[in-house]
């Protein structure tokens, strides 16, 4: 497949996948793209993001800009924005999602509302990648006021312990779902996910629900906090991005957002690296317990510009290159192959096996830019190949490149963004 047929492909699928309208209970227009058009409906807050990455890459900055607008223009005055905005379509696809939802809510959770619930804040990045693709400072000026409000939001509720260390009270706001590393959280010791995983897990969002989303009522209570690594590297990594925005703008709280990005990545070495294992570990409750499980956000903080280039390397040679665990025809799978949660099929359970593009485009700069360039272009090879194969699914088999999961589903698209990267950098 060509470069200008795989842009035409994706270019067709977001147009086909994208949606307008105008709320009457809400009095807000939107403008954003379903992840799938029957999986995944509604307007989801880091597929939003995704979607601004992929439209930047086709040249579309501007109708990125309107799916970023839209995702804010239900922000909360205190600065919360939720995982799902459910627009003009309030049931949501699975009917324990409504846990997701704060009870006080009562009869708005039957109009146009968000969830409760976070989901990995990449949204800085987001906006950064858009105005370099526009140099649209009236676009920035608009976001950024949201954008400070959001994070500061993060920080006040869900950083409990004041070390730049952000905890989250469901598996679903991790964005990877069913992770294995949360099964030893909710007791769960089957390691092939079942009926009984799925009690316990929608379980924490019954006692969340019950408990009307207080997070230091939560947090005391502790039966679901854990620091998730994939989602404080992406802190992290935003909050390095709030520092350049604010700085590009000249806005004096730039410092502020550099101050909680050292202390967070500092804190993610002392707290989630293990130096005997060479790997980053999800971490629970309040004495931050390490959940030795192998899944691809063991290598993630390799990404951080400062964590020590010892440890990166390290890091990716023991596991990111490693045949029995991450090295397979389709990388990247969601849990190492040699674990007993491993499953490369379709299931509800996703996210224990199948290979998902988000790890192949979180990885590939770094990659890129770090000597491996041959490996870099691996990954954006394999996701070429996967759509040939299947077309744009969910997940695929890392070993045959079967699709499964939602169909017409937007997250290849990424490549895009990833070919770029790579033409930027022979400039």
């Amino acid at each position: 497949m060509s470069e200008k047929e795989l842009r035409d492909k994706v270019n067709g699928l977001l147009d086909e996948n994208m949606v307008k309208g105008y709320s009457k209970t809400a009095g807000r227009h939107f403008h954003y793209t379903k992840p799938s058009p029957s999986s995944y409906p509604f307007q989801f807050f880091w597929d939003t993001c995704f979607h601004a990455f992929i439209l930047t890459a086709l040249n579309r900055a501007d109708m990125a800009k309107k799916h970023l607008q839209s995702l804010f223009s239900l922000q909360n005055e205190d600065g919360f924005v939720g995982h799902m905005i459910y627009w003009n379509n309030v049931f949501p696809k699975r009917y324990t999602d409504i846990f997701q939802s704060k009870p006080g809510l009562k009869w708005k959770l039957f109009k146009t509302h968000m969830s409760a619930l976070l989901q990995p804040p990449l949204v800085a990045q987001a906006v950064q990648k858009v105005f370099m693709a526009s140099n649209d400072l009236e676009f920035l000026k608009e976001m950024l006021p949201k954008l400070k409000k959001f994070y500061n939001w993060i920080a006040i509720n869900r950083d409990f312990e004041g070390k730049g260390l952000i905890s989250i009270i469901s598996p679903f706001e991790s964005g990877i779902d069913w992770k294995p590393s949360f099964d030893e959280v909710v007791n769960f010791s089957s390691k092939k996910a079942n009926w009984c995983l799925f009690i316990k897990i929608i379980w924490v969002d019954f006692r969340n629900f019950i408990n009307n989303y207080n997070g230091r009522k939560i947090y005391k209570q502790g039966y679901f906090i854990v620091k998730e690594v994939g989602f404080n590297t992406i802190y992290a990594q935003n909050l390095l991005a709030m520092h350049q925005l604010c700085e590009k703008l000249g806005d004096p709280d730039a410092q502020i957002y550099k101050s909680r990005y050292d202390q967070t990545v500092k804190s993610i070495l002392k707290v989630m690296y293990d130096k005997e294992t060479a790997a980053f570990y999800d971490v629970h409750g309040k004495d931050n317990k390490k959940i030795k499980v192998l899944t691809p956000t063991i290598f993630f903080p390799a990404v951080i510009k400062d964590i020590p280039t010892d440890i990166s390397k390290k890091v990716l040679q023991n596991h990111f290159f490693n045949k029995e665990e991450f090295d397979v025809p389709y990388p990247i799978p969601s849990v190492s192959i040699n674990h007993p949660a491993f499953d490369p099929n379709q299931s509800l359970y996703i996210w224990r096996g199948p290979t998902w593009i988000l790890y192949n485009w979180f990885m590939h700069k770094h990659l890129m830019e770090n000597g491996w360039e041959k490996e870099a272009h691996k990954l954006i090879e394999s996701i070429k190949q996967l759509i040939e194969i299947s077309g744009f699914r969910e997940y695929y088999n890392p070993f045959t490149g079967e699709g499964h999961g939602a169909r017409d589903f937007t997250w290849s698209g990424l490549v895009l963004d990833m070919i770029q990267m790579e033409k930027n950098k022979e400039l």
